[in-house]
């Protein structure tokens, strides 16, 4: 078996988040077990049932959450890509592309086309968030002469209108600190996606707003069901596709 440098690695989605996760998961029913009830005056606003069940329910979630960054992530990945009526030609965009997930699996499924992905780089997103990372998935993973990755933000995107048959994010937008600049990452995609072009936005909040902020932008959108079954947070994608 090859050494775990030789692997591509995407990741853990939320890594303060899952840490802090685990640290309650564990450390409540230890505290709950040295100390049947907290009270403030005659209050008593914590008791040893309730750090026993709030520790659980976070333990759950942060091994949910590691469960989808290891393999939930992947099927979703091909969920959003097997929506798309592939010839091989496109042109793909990867909003905030973290590790390439979903720039590297477009790749994979052109022949002549280009996948590009752009990001800021947040280590609190994504661990070990860097473009090295990225750039090193892509050799890995053998598409190093159909991706391109670049500096880029949502909100002010360097690419002239029309430039992408495809464009794809995956739990990006509502890192986007404020409505109005999640509004204006919306009419960004818009801008840049071809006539006729599709755009699968997936996310696991204000996915109802990002359908209002495309159709205000001129372009059909929906949305689809949580994927229970997959990913955690629950994920909903939203469809946008630019009237010709």
């Amino acid at each position: 078996m090859g050494s775990s440098s030789t692997r591509p690695d995407y990741g853990i989605d939320a890594p303060g988040v899952v840490r802090n996760l685990f640290l309650f998961g564990v450390g409540l029913p230890i505290l709950g077990w040295f100390v049947p009830a907290l009270h403030f005056g005659p209050v008593t606003f914590l008791t040893r049932p309730m750090t026993y069940t709030t520790g659980f329910f976070c333990f759950v979630e942060a091994v949910l959450m590691l469960l989808y960054a290891k393999v939930g992530k992947f099927r979703h990945r091909d969920r959003m890509l097997n929506t798309i009526h592939w010839k091989g030609t496109e042109t793909v965009l990867d909003v905030g592309t973290g590790r390439g997930l979903l720039m590297i699996g477009a790749a994979k499924r052109l022949t002549t086309g280009k996948s590009v992905g752009i990001d800021i780089w947040s280590a609190k997103d994504l661990s070990g968030n860097t473009m090295e990372r990225t750039l090193r998935n892509m050799e890995l993973e053998g598409v190093r002469d159909k991706t391109e990755v670049q500096n880029g933000d949502a909100i002010a995107m360097k690419f002239p209108e029309n430039s992408f048959d495809v464009i794809l994010s995956n739990v990006c937008i509502h890192n986007i600190p404020g409505r109005a600049a999640r509004d204006q990452a919306c009419r960004e995609i818009v801008r840049v996606l071809k006539p006729g072009g599709k755009a699968l936005i997936s996310d696991f909040i204000h996915t109802a707003h990002y359908v209002k902020a495309f159709r205000a932008a001129g372009a059909t959108a929906s949305r689809t069901g949580f994927n229970f079954l997959f990913t955690f947070p629950w994920l909903r994608i939203v469809e946008v596709e630019k009237n010709s």
